[in-house]
């Protein structure tokens, strides 16, 4: 069994930027109340990070391949199945197996928080998460059978009943919880966010794949895979106080970066939101200028690449602790990039497009970790 890291005393403002790094124990962590890292929470950890960046090249072989109704109901597939039928083709199957990736997807973010829950508050916060997941099944069963009594929608509504509860459980978990208060609450961020993004699927396939919906559909994953990969970053650091570890410019640029990339993503939903990968040959795209539109998104690409490049050589020049993260954000976003300038030239291959989706997911995680880096845990100043 691996130590859970420790929690730190308080930390004054004044002593933050001054006080020394808290010392490592032989495990990665020291102790923390007598409680040990469960051995099964970084594989399940791990898994949920790598799952949510598969949906995201699933999600992306939906729409390029034209396969975004190619199940016309949700969560069934047909008015008739819940799997596609032969008659269906490829489409169908491509679609459905998409959904089914959201389903291990659920069971593997449940099995975090449930294994993160059993370690760090004990029985009466893992029976709390099953009362309450029992509870929002129930309610959500119920709500889904009045929606088909008065012919709203099953599936949604059955979703919003159950993203509520969810809601609601976190709340009440988090007020209970006393250890790992920063990895309960990434875990519970993680569960909320794919039932929404379940919620989110079914009015995407409703309106016909709107192509703002689809387009918020991918950032929300894109966040989901952010916030997995600083679940990994913080479950390998102690709890309790953090200080600065970098000069207070290099932070403040970092952020400036981060906002760059955000941009960048955004800039490009609304691009692909008006190209001709559509998820279906049917689809009114957005009605926005393609090509005025690939240039608004590259231009903050170059310009957050400059940032990036300075970022390195202070980091370099100065061997700060966000280095080697700051070498993975210049390498993707070169590659990223790379592979813009070729579909762009290239007529947008959808090979070239899948690829740009899920790199742009690894680009945003790697931003997520250096900004993370900024900070170490500390020993409180005060502590005798």
């Amino acid at each position: 069994m691996r130590s859970w890291p420790s929690r730190g005393a308080s930390l004054s403002p004044a002593s933050t930027s001054s006080a020394a790094p808290a010392p490592p124990s032989p495990a990665g962590g020291a102790e923390l109340g007598g409680r040990s890292l469960p051995r099964l929470l970084p594989l399940a950890a791990w898994a949920s990070f790598v799952l949510n960046v598969v949906i995201i090249a699933t999600g992306g072989a939906v729409r390029l391949t034209g396969s975004g109704l190619g199940c016309s109901e949700w969560p069934l597939c047909t008015p008739e199945s819940l799997t596609p039928t032969p008659e269906m083709g490829i489409h169908g199957i491509i679609e459905f197996g998409n959904r089914t990736i959201t389903g291990v997807l659920l069971a593997v973010a449940l099995a975090v928080l449930l294994i993160l829950l059993h370690g760090a508050g004990g029985r009466r916060s893992l029976g709390s998460a099953l009362r309450f997941a029992a509870g929002g099944i129930v309610a959500g069963v119920v709500a889904g059978v009045i929606a088909y009594a008065v012919g709203l929608p099953t599936f949604v509504c059955f979703s919003a009943v159950l993203l509520l509860v969810v809601v609601l459980a976190a709340a009440r978990s988090l007020n209970i919880t006393s250890h790992r208060r920063d990895l309960v609450t990434l875990a519970w961020l993680v569960l909320v966010g794919v039932v929404a993004q379940a919620f989110v699927g079914g009015i995407t396939v409703l309106t016909e794949l709107n192509a703002f919906i689809v387009g918020f559909h991918y950032v929300a994953s894109l966040v989901l895979v952010c916030v997995t990969a600083a679940f990994l970053v913080r479950m390998y650091e102690p709890e309790g106080p953090r200080g600065l570890a970098v000069p207070r410019g290099f932070a403040i640029l970092t952020h400036v970066t981060t906002l760059g990339i955000a941009i960048i993503v955004l800039m490009g939903v609304l691009t692909t939101a008006s190209g001709p990968h559509s998820g279906d040959e049917d689809v009114v795209r957005d009605g926005f200028d393609a090509t005025l539109l690939s240039h608004l998104h590259a231009w903050p690409g170059y310009a957050t690449l400059v940032l990036v490049i300075a970022l390195l050589g202070w980091a370099a020049a100065r061997r700060l602790r966000p280095l080697r993260w700051t070498i993975a954000l210049l390498a993707l976003l070169l590659v990223q990039i790379g592979v813009g300038i070729y579909q762009a030239r290239s007529g947008l291959p959808p090979l070239a497009v899948g690829v740009h989706m899920v790199l742009a997911s690894l680009t945003a995680a790697s931003m997520t970790v250096t900004v993370l880096r900024l900070k170490r845990p500390v020993a409180g100043s005060g502590a005798e």
